[in-house]
């Protein structure tokens, strides 16, 4: 049975860091790239950062240098450094690992896991 499972998240003070991990398990295998989205109470969710394979790197705009992608493969495993937090940070963070597929990607989401910036 194919599984992603977040970890790491908590509550953390303006300008602390977290490390989030993502682990995949079960019958998930090709995989092409992993993903951290966030999603925040009344917005859209966006793109925080993903990796690929072949080392390809892109984080969302509003990350501004504060995270650090990166991922294991012998571990099945992707993590997310962030730095410097913000409120504006505060959200679940969702890990997505991508597969490829003879006809395309297939696409496998955690549950996520909180992440809460306040003083």
């Amino acid at each position: 049975q194919a599984q992603v499972v977040e970890s790491g998240g908590g509550l953390v003070q303006p300008g602390g860091s977290l490390r989030l991990s993502c682990l995949a398990s079960g019958s998930i295998s090709s995989i092409f790239a992993w993903g951290w989205y966030r999603e925040a109470p009344g917005k859209e969710r966006e793109m925080v950062a993903y990796i690929t394979t072949g080392g390809t790197i892109k984080y969302g705009d509003f990350v501004k240098g504060r995270f650090t992608i990166s991922r294991d493969e012998s571990k099945n495993t992707a993590d997310l450094e962030m730095y410097m937090l913000e409120p504006e940070d505060t959200a679940v963070y969702v890990c997505n690992v991508r597969t490829l597929l003879w006809n395309g990607y297939g696409d496998y989401w955690g549950q996520g896991t909180q992440v809460t910036v306040s003083s």
